[in-house]
């Protein structure tokens, strides 16, 4: 088996768990957040989230690529790293769901909303063949208003698409941190920092503008009409 099929192997198996057990960590992220920084709006904790999501992938890729200079060391680290990439991305996904108060307590909806952040415009177009039309900020409609059966058969479609197109892009970045003399530790960093981007750009494209504030606990909708998917992107990425 090539290293690419151990790293789509790898993925599916690590997608599955992290689907049932980083629910209730987004929950408790969230939460344990919130009682640190109680002055925070939605968007300042989401600008939180995007912080600690993309040092956290960035330094994962550097750390299992500069192992590329022991040998034998570099494939299992690059297989840590690739681990801890999707459990990361799983986490920062279904804590942003948490935030905007969309709680996907069913697993395959659940899924659905993970792997649309995940793919990106890739799942769209896929989606819109099978649920109909889906635009943009459409996170609410997954969890709420799409029937079970859609989202099955959309899961259907959309998991092997993962499976395949993650999978490879993480192989190629197994290969590439095996380079020696520690060039791996930046090929590494750098890769999973783009892949982290890309995930901040895709969850606001499919979650939209935040809501404004919290009242008692829970959230205020109050979500700017006729917004585009990137009016927030430059506020959340340019945040220190």
């Amino acid at each position: 088996m090539s290293k690419a099929d151990d790293a789509k192997s790898l993925i599916q198996q690590v997608l599955d768990k992290a689907l049932v057990a980083q629910q209730p960590m987004a929950r408790k992220n969230v939460e344990r957040l919130r009682r640190v920084h109680p002055g925070d709006t939605p968007q300042e904790l989401i600008r939180r989230l995007d912080r600690y999501y993309l040092a956290g992938v960035t330094a994962s890729g550097g750390a299992s690529g500069a192992a590329g200079i022991v040998p034998g060391a570099g494939i299992p680290t690059a297989l840590a790293d690739m681990t801890l990439f999707t459990e990361a991305s799983v986490l920062y996904t279904l804590s942003l769901a948490e935030v905007h108060g969309t709680h996907p307590e069913d697993l395959e909806r659940r899924k659905l909303l993970v792997l649309t952040v995940l793919l990106g415009d890739g799942a769209v177009s896929a989606l819109d063949k099978v649920i109909g039309r889906t635009g943009s900020h459409w996170a609410r409609r997954i969890v709420n208003a799409i029937p079970m059966s859609a989202i099955n058969k959309a899961n259907k479609i959309l998991g092997p698409r993962f499976i395949t197109k993650y999978g490879t892009k993480q192989g190629v970045l197994v290969l590439s941190k095996q380079v020696p003399l520690g060039i791996g530790a930046a090929l590494g960093a750098g890769g999973n920092h783009v892949f982290g981007r890309l995930t901040i750009k895709s969850a606001r494209k499919i979650f939209g503008q935040p809501p404004s504030s919290w009242i008692d606990g829970d959230l205020v909708d109050e979500v700017t009409v006729g917004a585009e998917p990137g009016d927030s992107t430059d506020d959340h990425r340019s945040a220190p």
